[in-house]
């Protein structure tokens, strides 16, 4: 589940900076908004709730952006090697032991967060939070396929 997601989210990274670079701008603000919206509304939260909710999903949020920066950082030093037969034995393990740690580190943040959540929330609550993340990363790039979420020029 942790790969699907940091290839889903990495998916959206790529496809908002490959938009970006092909002249169209999208408006983070009106991502953001269309964000908070989708996920109040989703996970049916009280003005308490959200007032919980939203500090914890930034530090998350957070976490996770710096743990992807990180990760494309090293996809692209792996994207350079030329031919893994170049490498020596000790640097294709680097390699992979390095996408282990990845790993192991997004998983750690998923359950650091899942336990903030579960002591500020109703459990139902935070099981909902598991679907709209999923669902707002369709409706996000349901929007981009479609155009939508452009930044107002």
């Amino acid at each position: 589940m942790i790969k699907s997601l940091l290839l889903i989210l990495s998916f959206c990274f790529l496809a908002i900076n490959s938009f970006a670079q092909g002249g169209q701008r999208f408006d983070n603000e009106k991502i953001e908004a269309f964000k908070v919206t989708f996920f109040t509304q989703k996970l049916g939260l009280s003005v308490d709730e959200a007032k919980l909710f939203w500090p914890i999903y930034n530090d998350y949020q957070r976490e996770q952006n710096s743990l992807r920066r990180d990760h494309m950082q090293k996809m692209i030093s792996f994207r350079k090697v030329q031919d893994i037969d170049e490498m020596t034995d000790a640097e294709v393990q680097a390699l992979i032991n390095n996408d282990f740690d990845f790993k192991q580190r997004g998983l750690y943040i998923e359950k650091k967060y899942y336990n903030k959540l579960k002591l500020s929330l109703p459990i139902k609550t935070v099981g909902k939070f598991y679907r709209a993340q999923e669902a707002f990363k369709r409706e996000l790039l349901n929007q981009f396929r479609n155009g939508g979420v452009k930044k107002d020029n």
